[in-house]
């Protein structure tokens, strides 16, 4: 599997961002996909999650309300569009297939370079 995540750059408080996911490698379209952040000197926090054709998703409480995870399977491709951003939602962003994350547990780690979200004050 290859993921590559894009969209992440500085924004100011209250800012938005639209992340995107280019998968590859691997049937997209059959995977449930997830988005994890790592924070700054902290672990890995889900934060969202998509079933596979795309009609049901989750967030965790931290972006509920903010973010709206999404998924194209013709392109491949899953996005993040992040609203109302605040300082603390700073950190690399990184995309998963849910069965990786959920099997590695504790000892997951990121498949594709992620892409850093830094939200000022």
């Amino acid at each position: 599997a290859h993921l590559v995540e894009s969209g992440g750059g500085l924004v100011p408080s209250g800012g938005s961002l639209r992340l995107s996911c280019e998968a590859s490698g691997f049937t997209f379209s059959d995977f449930d996909m997830i988005w994890v952040r790592r924070p700054p000197e902290e672990g890995f926090e889900w934060i969202s999650e998509i079933n596979s054709g795309g009609t049901m998703t989750d967030y965790a409480g931290s972006v509920k309300g903010r973010f709206t995870i999404s998924r194209d399977n013709a392109k491949n491709t899953l996005y993040l569009p992040m609203n109302s951003l605040k300082t603390e939602d700073s950190g690399v962003y990184y995309c998963a297939t849910d069965v990786d994350f959920k099997r590695r547990g504790g000892l997951w780690q990121p498949t594709g370079q992620g892409t850093e979200v830094t939200v000022s004050s």
